[in-house]
This record gives C-alpha cells, sequence and structure tokens, in this order.
C-alpha cells in the first residue's frame, strides 16, 4: 500500500522500526521529566495581575520605595470556652522569644489584645521581599506549631500572605497527589473492562502519563515567559490523562478491528493511522485552536493554562502517532494479553456497538421526535446558565481545614487591623508634600468617620524624596464583603477628589487589596470574544475537514448546546446547597469566574473528539457504497464501544478533580464531567444521528471527497 498521508507515512516507519521509535520517545520523556526536575517552575508574580487604577497605585508604591515589608500575625485564642489571659501572654511570650530567632525575621512586634480581650495577636515583620519571606515562612510555622504543642488549652495560629500561599500550594500539592493516585487505577479499570486485556488496557494510560510528565517538563523552562499561577500541574494532569487515553483509545481500537478482520499488523497499523490517525491529528488541532483562545484574555493565569494544555496535547498527539504504532508492532497479537476471559468473551459477544444499536434504533426510524425531545432536553438544562452569577475566589472559598485560612478569618473578626487594606496614594511636586499629606489626612477622616474604613493616626506617610504621599487604611468588613466595593467607589468618586482638589495637577488612585480585587472583577469580560475566535476557528476547521458548511454549522451548535447544559447544571449545583454534603463544599452562592470561561474552550476543544471520530465512520460508510441512513448508522455502532469507553475514562477523571478539596477544582470536574457525558451520550446517540438524518439532503454528498484514507477503509457491514 502506498499513501501521502504523513499520519501513514509516520506510523509505518515507527511499525517497522520499533526499538527506534520506542528510544527516542522514551530520550524525549526523560529529557523532559530532567527539565522538570533541573528547571524549576517560575510562579507568577503579583505585578502581572496590576489592572486598573490599583494597578497603577501599586507601581507608584514601587516606584517611591514606599512597599511595606512582608508580615506575619500570630493569632492566640482559647481552645475552648473562655481565654486565659495569664496563659494566652506567656504563650504569645515564648512565641515572641523564639521567632526572634527564626531565619528570615526582622521584628516582633509587642502582643496587642482585641477589643473584647477574646484574642491575643502577636504581629511579626519579615526581612527581604515577598519571595523572600515565602522561602523562610516555614521556619516561623514550625516556630508556631512547636509553642501550639506545650499550650493545648489554647488555639495558637498563624496566617499572612507567606503563611496562606504556603497553605494554598501545600493543599494544590495534595490535591494533584490525590487526582493523580485516584485516577490512574480508575482509568485502567475502565480501559481493562472494555479492552478484557490487561497489554491493551495498560497502553492507553502508559501514554497519557509519559505525555504528562513530559509537558510538565516542557512547560518548566517556557514558564519563565508564561509563568504559572499555581494551577497549571493540575490542569495538564487532567486535560493530559483525557486526551492521552482519548487518542491513544482511537487508534488501539482501530488497530484490533482491523486485525480481527485479518490484516496483518502492519496493515492494521497503517490503516488505523489513515483513519483514526487523521482524526487524532484533526481533534488535537481543535483542542489546541481552542485552548489558544485563552490568550486573548491577556490573564496571566489563562495564558499558563493555555501553555500547559497546548503542550501535553501535542505530545499526546505525537505520542499516538510515533510511538504507538511502535509499540503495536512489537507485541503484535500479544497486545491482547494476558485476556481476562469473562470480560474477552464478554466484548466478543457483544461486539461493536451492539447495545448502541439497539439504542439508535428509534432515533433512526422517527429522527424528528429524536431531534426535538433530546434537543428540549438539552435546552432546558442549560437555561439555569442563564441566572449564572460568576465571581473571583475569595477567602471563604479555600478549604476551610488550612490552618492559614482558620486564623485569617478569626484575625479579621478581632482585628481591624488585618482586615484587606486601602492606599490612597499622591504623586506630586516636592513644594506640595505638605498640601498632598494633608489632603490624605482630609480622606482619612472622612473614611474613618464615614464607617468605609479604619485607621491609626500614623497612617500617612511620606516618600523619601518627599513627591509620594501615602494614606493607608483597612477595610471596615472583612475580605469578600460586597460593602468593601462600596467603600472603593465612594473613595474614587467623591471623597479624594475633593480632598485632593486643590493639589492641581496631582497623580492619584487607590489601590490596595480592596481595590486590587475590585478593578478585577468591573474588568470588561473578554467571555464574548473569546468564544467568538473559538467558533470561528472551529467552525473552519470543521468545514475543511469534512468539505461541508451544514457539517461545521452543526457541530458548532451541538458544541454549543452540550456547554449549555453544563454550565446549567454547573450553575444548579454550585449556586445552591443541595450537594453541599455530597461534594463536601459550603456553597459561595456564586461559579468561580475563571471557572466557564476555561470550561467553555476545553468541552469545544475534547467535544471535537467525538464528533471527528463519528463523523469520520459516517463519511467513511457513504464512500463505501452505504445508504445514507445506513451510512449514519454505521458510524455510530462503529464508534460505539471507543467513544463510550474514551468518555467514561474522561469522565472518571474529571469526575475525581469534583472530590478535590479547592472549590475551583471541584467546579471544573463537574462542569467538564457532565459536558462530557452529556456529548457522549444524549448528543452523539440521539440528538447527531437525528440531526444527520433530517439534514439528509445537504449531507449526502459528504462521501463525494476522496483522501488518502479511501485506500485504508475496510468495506462496512451492518449486522
Amino acid at each position: 500500500m502506498s499513501s501521502t498521508s504523513p499520519t501513514v507515512r509516520v506510523a509505518r516507519w515507527s511499525a517497522t522500526h520499533p526499538w527506534r521509535a520506542i528510544g527516542l520517545w522514551v530520550a524525549f520523556v526523560i529529557s523532559a521529566i530532567a527539565l522538570m526536575i533541573t528547571v524549576p517552575t517560575k510562579q507568577v508574580a503579583d505585578e502581572d495581575f496590576r489592572v486598573g487604577e490599583s494597578g497603577r497605585a501599586a507601581a507608584m508604591i514601587d516606584a517611591a520605595g514606599l512597599e511595606a515589608s512582608p508580615t506575619e500575625s500570630v493569632l492566640v485564642t482559647a481552645a475552648e470556652g473562655t481565654l486565659d489571659e495569664t496563659q494566652a501572654e506567656a504563650a504569645a511570650t515564648q512565641l515572641s522569644q523564639a521567632a526572634v530567632d527564626v531565619k528570615g525575621v526582622a521584628d516582633v512586634g509587642p502582643p496587642i489584645w482585641s477589643e473584647e480581650r477574646d484574642a491575643l495577636l502577636v504581629p511579626i515583620t519579615l526581612s527581604g521581599d515577598a519571595d523572600a519571606a515565602a522561602d523562610n515562612v516555614g521556619g516561623l510555622i514550625d516556630t508556631t506549631a512547636d509553642v501550639q504543642k506545650e499550650h493545648p488549652a489554647l488555639d495558637i495560629q498563624q496566617a499572612g500572605d507567606a503563611s496562606l500561599d504556603t497553605g494554598i500550594n501545600d493543599k494544590v500539592g495534595e490535591d494533584l497527589a490525590s487526582a493523580e493516585s485516584m485516577s490512574l487505577p480508575i482509568t485502567f479499570l475502565i480501559l481493562l473492562i472494555a479492552f478484557g486485556a490487561f497489554i491493551a488496557a495498560g497502553i492507553p494510560v502508559l501514554l497519557a502519563i509519559t505525555s504528562v510528565f513530559t509537558g510538565l517538563g516542557l512547560y518548566a523552562p517556557i514558564s519563565y515567559l508564561v509563568p504559572d499561577s499555581g494551577t497549571v500541574a493540575n490542569v495538564v494532569l487532567l486535560i493530559g490523562m483525557a486526551v492521552g487515553v482519548d487518542y491513544s483509545l482511537f487508534y488501539l481500537k482501530r488497530e484490533r478491528e482491523e486485525r480481527m478482520r485479518g490484516r496483518s499488523t502492519i496493515d492494521a497499523i497503517e490503516i488505523a493511522a489513515a483513519t483514526s490517525g487523521r482524526a487524532v491529528v484533526v481533534s488535537g488541532f481543535a483542542v489546541v485552536v481552542s485552548m489558544a483562545g485563552l490568550f486573548i484574555t491577556r490573564e496571566p493565569v489563562f495564558s499558563a493554562l493555555a501553555v500547559g494544555s497546548i503542550l501535553v496535547v501535542v505530545v499526546a498527539v505525537i505520542g499516538s502517532l510515533t510511538v504507538l504504532p511502535a509499540l503495536l508492532a512489537k507485541l503484535g497479537r500479544w497486545v491482547d494479553r494476558p485476556r481476562i476471559p469473562l470480560l474477552w468473551r464478554l466484548n466478543r459477544r457483544i461486539g461493536a456497538g451492539g447495545i448502541s444499536g439497539r439504542l439508535i434504533r428509534p432515533v433512526i426510524r422517527k429522527p424528528l421526535a429524536a431531534a426535538v425531545i433530546s434537543g428540549g432536553a438539552l435546552v432546558a438544562l442549560a437555561v439555569p446558565a442563564l441566572g449564572m452569577n460568576m465571581h473571583q475566589a475569595t477567602i471563604d472559598t479555600l478549604p476551610q481545614d488550612i490552618p492559614a485560612v482558620q486564623a485569617y478569618q478569626r484575625m479579621q473578626q478581632s482585628f481591624p487591623s488585618e482586615r484587606p487594606g486601602i492606599d490612597v496614594l499622591v504623586h506630586t511636586d516636592k513644594d506640595s508634600t505638605d498640601a498632598a499629606r494633608t489632603a490624605l489626612e482630609t480622606v482619612r477622616s472622612e473614611a474613618v468617620d464615614s464607617g468605609i474604613a479604619t485607621a491609626g493616626d500614623d497612617a500617612v506617610t511620606v516618600s523619601k524624596d518627599g513627591r509620594t504621599v501615602q494614606l493607608s487604611m483597612y477595610a471596615a468588613h472583612p475580605e469578600g464583603d460586597v460593602r468593601n466595593d462600596k467603600a472603593i467607589e465612594q473613595l474614587r468618586d467623591t471623597i479624594v477628589p475633593r480632598a485632593t482638589d486643590s493639589l492641581g495637577s496631582a497623580d492619584t488612585a487607590v489601590g490596595g487589596t480592596v481595590a486590587e480585587n475590585y478593578d478585577y472583577e468591573e474588568q470588561p469580560s473578554m467571555l464574548p470574544w473569546v468564544i467568538a475566535f473559538v467558533l470561528v476557528l472551529t467552525l473552519i476547521m470543521m468545514g475543511w475537514t469534512f468539505r461541508s458548511v451544514t457539517i461545521a454549522l452543526l457541530t458548532t451548535v451541538l458544541n454549543l448546546l452540550s456547554v449549555g447544559a453544563a454550565f446549567g447544571v454547573l450553575t444548579l449545583v454550585f449556586q445552591n446547597d443541595w450537594f453541599n454534603g455530597l461534594l463536601d463544599y459550603e456553597s459561595s452562592g456564586f461559579v468561580v469566574d475563571w471557572i466557564p470561561l476555561f470550561c467553555f474552550v476545553v468541552l469545544i476543544g475534547l467535544s471535537m473528539d467525538y464528533h471527528v471520530f463519528v463523523l469520520s465512520r459516517v463519511r467513511e460508510g457513504l464512500r463505501q457504497g452505504l445508504p445514507y441512513d445506513r451510512a449514519v448508522e454505521f458510524g455510530i455502532r462503529e464508534t460505539a464501544s471507543v467513544v463510550t469507553s474514551a468518555a467514561a475514562v474522561m469522565v472518571s477523571v474529571f469526575a475525581v478533580f469534583a472530590t478535590l478539596s479547592m472549590l475551583e477544582m471541584k467546579q471544573m470536574g463537574i462542569g467538564l464531567s457532565v459536558a462530557i457525558l452529556i456529548d457522549a451520550t444524549l448528543v452523539r446517540l440521539v440528538l447527531l444521528p437525528a440531526l444527520l438524518l433530517r439534514l439528509r439532503g445537504r449531507l449526502e454528498h459528504l462521501g463525494d471527497v476522496t483522501s488518502a484514507e479511501d485506500a485504508y477503509a475496510p468495506k462496512p457491514a451492518l449486522v
């Protein structure tokens, strides 16, 4: 056989030179892992998140050298009942004496009693910048833990930016380890049921896990251009396991199918490369295009997720086209060993599409009714998405078992100075320094009197050059309280302009943590632009692949219905408290703002897998002379087992993330698993074939376009 198809040429070379192909893959994976070990992944910096007026305020603080040193606070409260003041002061003294000798601690302030005297706070100043604090805070956390052990009647907890970041990173690491330990055996078990043989089940898992490690290794040096926000590893694992198993499953199933028809191993590999291999390339390109849409947002979190996802998808595609044919050629018929007799016989007895063949018959008989019922169900599921509330994650959405989270929330209740900060900056000439100071004192007085902020008597500071004056205040309400947003609006709209009006051309800005959160929420949404970008490019890609505008439009509509239904379920689950106990979380009343955008691009990319695979088999049936109705049935039946197995793996892997502790991971897991489940069942088995049959007049030409894969397509047979 000869073909100009690149996928066939690559597969043929790998199959005829298996050890070379396997060796190159192993070297590739080892090199990537070596990169991951030797090159530390660069984390995103605070500067990367600066937007709007708060970003300008932060830049003014940096330029003037007014940056505050990193701080940590240790809270002493009663473990039960009323706080014993003598014990609390003894513990605070012990902690202060021990903390002085900890590396990275610059100063330990005197203990501060809360107004109700039910809590004692030990303020600690760290040396260096935020990076230095992150490196050294572990020693202080250990010191706090040691003091806690000696005072069991007290609760002694530490909180601050560095300890919060450490606690979150530790939790993310635990989640990642949990996801790995759960997803791998679940995936292997599903594949074992699908194949009935250990080696066949192990190959997709092996390809997926090597793709994940390779993707993470390649991302390490790239992170110095696109830094990690802390979620890349989780997402690479999630996407890598899904597409790695998917692509190898498509290829492996087709190769086994052709061998069962009597083909030689090499011929079976070439047929799989020309058909499933081509579908893998198209599907992989669709995922890459979809994930590239995240770059439009120009946000560091999305850019990092896009790069990590694109890398692991490209690696999975390369592995499916190179090392997979080599493994299949080397193993030959041993790929179906050792068999599990019961599962093997059951799979052979059911055959390809045995169950789906029965399910699709009513659809074939009454396509209009099937389309109306299934389409109506999807629309009904999507309706709640119209009421979706989106908000950025807050301290309340973090796992509440992180000690620093508990301490920070308790501190905000008893100590106003521990609430998020509000900074007001004035940049002027040296001659106006005193006037600027007076103006900011007026701002402080008005803000405190109106109850929107709190501040000490020494809240105003001046830069060394005398040109920048800063007012530091604290929000009147805990982090995440919507009343803090009103404070920012009042300061910016009335209080600050009125107080600084006499300063002429002075540059003013309201910043701080509260303002940063406000500005982030008020940014124009890039979701419409991302949706337009992804849909237009995938529309063009599907139209080019199948030479059909109708197919392109149909795929786009079905993808949107699947995504809409998933978003509807996401809204029902996480904006209500119905599933709190089952999913081990407390409803925040909103969906974390980055989840819908990320889920959209992922789902559009992944759902293309099934559509490309199914439509390719439909086209194959038409090219072999089947009547249109039977070609549609053939396409659904022949892809049923592989799509069902792939979907089961995806749903299981995504569902694992719904069990993790981070709320974002729960929401992402639910959204993705529901969408894939809907896409692989209601859409693929009912709505897609029903609409294909209703659009017969526009799609009967689907089999007219010839390509290199035609030489490999076997004669279909419907039993």
